[in-house]
């Protein structure tokens, strides 16, 4: 390389967990391919949807694993390790990352950080959502977000473990901890937008209060086992 020559920028690989997404991970992915700067490939892991997820993505310009373990710690492993990126860029398929997010997140690597996340903004004025998602500023692990969307340097990733598969709620806020060894995290001044449907479905405040439960058993070492039943009985969804 000429000495006055700028570097390449770095690969990134975007990796999307997917189970019965295909009402919306075209639009993700054709939003993805309009916004992305430099090189970067996006990888849908999709867990055998019956509804064609998988055929929606390929279709939008997405590469497409038929993931062998359902469960969004296992696909988000298994997308990591077919992935070709130096960075793993980790999103969740209602989630859309800000304008120019791919360059927000290689500079913060260029910078120093091993990994690190988006602020949070629901689609949603809820005067409680907005509160929440305003928290989400803060580098303070115990009000971490998986929704914020998780970037990586795979050698960070790898050296922490990648995910939990038997994890199949906490997964994403457990990972943080481990990251965190291995080089500094970064809570990055934009936000992503995630979809508040959840909340609208069981209740603003209700569902956070689930959320804060399953968080709090989680930390006292409650097995995972009654995590999953205490969610799948309070929660209306279809994922876990």
């Amino acid at each position: 390389m000429h000495p006055g020559a700028a570097a390449s920028p770095e690969l990134v690989s975007i990796i999307i967990p997917t189970f019965n997404e295909a009402a919306g991970i075209g639009e993700l992915v054709a939003y993805l391919r309009q916004h992305a700067e430099g090189p970067v490939e996006i990888v849908v892991a999709d867990g055998s949807s019956p509804d064609g997820t998988a055929e929606v993505a390929h279709h939008a310009g997405a590469r497409v694993l038929r993931c062998p373990r359902k469960g969004r710690a296992a696909q988000l492993n298994h997308g990591a390790a077919a992935a070709a990126g130096a960075i793993l860029y980790f999103l969740h398929a209602d989630t859309y990352p800000p304008p120019g997010f791919l360059a927000a997140v290689r500079a913060a690597v260029a910078a120093g950080a091993g990994s690190g996340c988006f602020r949070l903004r629901f689609d949603s004025q809820h005067w409680f959502l907005r509160l929440n998602a305003w928290f989400t500023r803060f580098d303070v692990d115990a009000i971490r977000f998986g929704d914020q969307s998780l970037f990586v340097r795979r050698a960070v990733f790898e050296q922490a473990g990648g995910y939990r598969p038997e994890l199949v709620v906490m997964e994403d806020q457990e990972i943080v901890g481990r990251l965190r060894r291995h080089g500094p995290f970064r809570v990055l001044p934009q936000a992503v937008t995630t979809s508040a449907r959840k909340y609208h479905e069981n209740g603003a405040f209700r569902l956070q209060a689930v959320f804060t439960l399953i968080a709090v058993l989680h930390w006292l070492g409650v097995p995972q086992e009654r995590l999953v039943r205490l969610y799948r009985r309070l929660i209306r969804q279809n994922k876990v």
